[in-house]
């Protein structure tokens, strides 16, 4: 020990002379080392002085691994650290990896001063270090503050290069340590998932998690609220106080399946304001999950014994599935009080069987629905069910129930005339007639079972396995019956919402027949009142041109321009109303001929530009520039209603000059091809896509979503709201579609978009 003291003096002295080498001992490392040795040294003194000469004997690099528990010995154990220092100043290498924790993070920020870097991996076990030519493994039960007794050395070249390559394997899945010492200091919690196996480890999480949650979901069995009652019990209660504290907390809740040895230390958890529920058939893992953390394990815990493995995580996906996995169960588990009761009553406990016999089925099925007091439920998959069971009784059972008992009779099933039949004849002996009551429902495809629910407390439920087969026995697979009430009351449920969508849809559909006979006597009078208003407007508008062409009063001709003006518009009007009725009522005409797209779209520009159409819109004086592009440089050839495609496209033409504020503003028509394909049945799939852009005031965001629909329209903007939902009808029925978006990018205006298929002729 004398002679190691002196090694650790030179070590720490501001000499740059060479270090001489520490004596040798039967155990420590001298340069006369045979080669290709590997040996276990023991005892601390001499697993120190082998560390040291290691140091010594290294002239390239030294590569160290260890657990979070050995950066303090090397700041603290002075002849390591000076170890360190000395191996820097000849220009070895120094690499350190190593798992930085908030218990470590003083010692490794002074660590990352002696080695060149320094780097952290989460849940490092091994311990050892390698030079270019030697290799120390120190072995180290993970006691901190402890220097290990036992140390492993081997100069052999294998053994070497195995832990160079598997330390340059962890090296480099290693973050840095500045970004994991930035992480500690700012509380940024990295998201991890590991498996604790130290009870020391455990036993401090657990402890850590009750001490810092303000809210808790556990799903558990006996054993692990017997472990919470015996070490962390203090915790938890102080987690009820502070998750009462917090309004939106959801407490500490417990899911555990309760039997009669459990009740005294139920009763413990729920006097303390925790929240228990009961679940007869608890999965295969017990788990704890909060809004941040989540751990999990396959232990029994028996007796309350801490369990041997515990998975964590902090991983929002798993503690995400897991908090919906404990609300689920939740939904489903039984109040522990209701629980209790039952138990201290001794009812009979909750009793689930699985019936493979069809007879056996036939005979319980028919025992609970004569066990009926109050309240009959079905649901029947298919007509034929029902028919089924009225041959082996049960109906007939459940007849006889309701006229002499009283006892209310609710059948949901697919409707048949066999089924109709069979109502009337139940309503005519039943009286009074809500007492027996069948709805019906879609025929199930994909939910194939019979389910009977009698008086809220039994259920049995039959597979179907041949719905073809007139019988019972031979029509029925497997069958459960249970008197859980979570079970019983989840087939309430579904009746229930079953039966309230049957009364819903039977309104529906009177409220429709309804709708449509409105719609139509509607429709009709619109029609009538279209072509009766297009009579007088027609001599209106042309007796005024004519007036307006030969009379030379200027005051006159204003007033016949007015009248003229609004004749038209009111033509128009009547025109567009003429046609959202044949739109809605499908009646639409095309007149389809083949013709060129572009002369279309050319004379519509020019219609605008001379101010032919449109009048009534009130088109500016000066409009913007429109330009038309053609990305294919070619005529687009399609078969179609001219008129209508035209109508079309001079709607949104004159639409975008109507909001188009500055005469220096552009709108630009491009035509290109979309949708290529190959031909099928002598038909070509391709679309030609006609898109309108301006940089005009843009799109309304409270009209966008039903901009193509009726009367969409502000009333600053003037108009109707039809011309959109004409375009939209008018395109579909050419088998295209329409759209719009304002521009992006910060570009103003709006685009209007439709296609239409191309002819075969190219």
């Amino acid at each position: 020990m004398i002679l190691l003291t002196l090694y650790k003096c030179k070590l720490i002295s501001n000499s740059d002379e060479p270090l001489p080498e520490p004596p040798s001992t039967k155990s420590s490392l001298s340069n006369t080392n045979p080669r290709n040795t590997t040996k276990l040294i023991e005892g601390i003194d001499n697993v120190l002085n082998t560390e040291l000469q290691f140091f010594s004997n290294s002239r390239k690099r030294i590569d160290t691994c260890m657990n979070f528990t050995r950066p303090s010995l090397a700041i603290t154990i002075e002849s390591v650290r000076c170890a360190f220092v000395d191996a820097n100043k000849r220009h070895v290498e120094l690499r350190y990896l190593t798992e930085i924790t908030k218990d470590n993070i003083s010692y490794c920020n002074e660590l990352t001063s002696l080695v060149d870097e320094l780097r952290h991996l989460d849940g490092i076990k091994g311990n050892f270090m390698i030079s270019e030519s030697e290799y120390l493994a120190p072995i180290v039960l993970f006691e901190k503050g402890k220097i290990s007794s036992q140390i492993i050395y081997s100069n052999q070249k294998e053994i070497v290069d195995q832990h160079q390559y598997m330390f340059d394997t962890l090296w480099n899945k290693a973050t840095s340590a500045q970004q994991r010492i930035k992480e500690i200091e700012e509380g940024i919690e990295r998201p991890e998932t590991r498996v604790l196996k130290n009870s020391a480890e455990i036993f401090g999480y657990m402890k850590s998690i009750a001490e810092n949650a303000d809210e808790q979901s556990t799903c558990c069995s006996i054993g692990g609220m017997q472990l919470v009652y015996n070490y962390f019990f203090d915790e938890y209660k102080k987690m009820v106080h502070r998750s009462r504290r917090r309004k939106e907390s959801k407490g500490v809740r417990w899911i555990t399946s309760i039997d009669k040895d459990m009740v005294g230390l139920v009763k413990i958890f729920l006097d303390s304001r925790m929240q228990v529920r009961h679940l007869k058939n608890l999965i295969h893992i017990d788990f704890a999950v909060d809004n941040k953390n989540f751990n999990a394990t396959i232990d029994k815990m028996k007796g309350g014994k801490l369990m041997g493995n515990l998975l964590i995580s902090n991983e929002p996906a798993y503690v995400s599935h897991y908090n919906s996995v404990f609300e689920e169960l939740w939904n489903n588990g039984i109040d522990a009080k209701e629980r209790i009761k039952d138990i201290e009553q001794g009812l009979d406990l909750e009793d689930i069987e699985v019936i493979p016999s069809s007879a056996r089925a036939q005979e319980k099925y028919l025992n609970i629905v004569r066990s009926a007091q109050e309240e009959i439920l079905w649901i029947f998959p298919t007509a034929n069910a029902l028919i089924r069971q009225d041959k082996i009784c049960a109906i007939p059972l459940a007849k006889e129930a309701a006229k002499e008992k009283n006892i209310r009779v609710r059948i949901l099933t697919p409707a048949s005339s066999l089924i109709e039949q069979k109502v009337q004849e139940l309503k005519e002996y039943c009286y009074p007639a809500n007492v027996f009551d069948i709805r019906y429902i879609e025929q199930m495809s994909e939910t194939k079972a019979t389910i009977l629910v009698v008086d809220r407390k039994d259920s049995m439920v039959m597979e179907l396995k041949d719905d073809s087969k007139t019988t019972f026995a031979e029509a029925i697979g497997l069958s459960t019956y249970s008197n859980s009430k979570a079970g019983v009351l989840s087939y309430v449920a579904i009746f229930e919402n079953l039966w309230k969508q049957s009364e819903l849809y039977e309104q529906l559909m009177e409220a429709h027949e309804r709708l449509q006979m409105h719609d139509k006597m509607q429709k009709e009078f619109v029609d009538i009142a279209a072509h009766e208003l297009r009579t007088p407007i027609q001599p209106i508008i042309g007796l005024s041109e004519v007036i307006l062409s030969n009379t030379k009063d200027v005051e006159q001709a204003k007033l016949l321009e007015v009248v003229n003006r609004n004749a038209k518009r009111l033509q128009r009007l009547t025109e567009d109303i003429l046609d959202v009725t044949k739109i809605e009522s499908q009646s639409l005409n095309l007149k389809k001929e083949q013709f060129n797209l572009n002369e279309v779209i050319t004379n519509a520009i020019e219609d605008i530009m001379t101010k032919k159409v449109f009048s009534s819109f009130s088109i500016k004086a000066k409009n913007p520039s429109i330009k038309l592009l053609n990305s294919q440089s070619q005529d687009f050839y399609i078969y179609a209603d001219k008129g209508r495609i035209s109508q079309v496209v001079s709607n949104l033409l004159a639409n975008a000059v109507k909001f188009t504020k500055a005469a220096e503003d552009n709108i630009i028509i491009m035509i290109k091809k979309e949708g290529e394909g190959q031909r099928q049945n002598n038909n070509n799939n391709q679309q030609v896509i006609v898109s309108i852009k301006d940089t005009g005031i843009g799109i309304d965001s409270e009209i966008l979503p039903k901009l193509f629909t009726k009367f969409a329209t502000k009333s600053q903007t003037g108009g109707t709201g039809l011309g959109l939902f004409i375009c939209k009808g008018i395109v579909e029925s050419h088998g295209g579609r329409i759209w719009a978006e304002n521009n992006k990018d910060g570009e103003k205006g709006a685009t209007f978009c439709f296609t239409i298929p191309l002819s075969n002729v190219a």
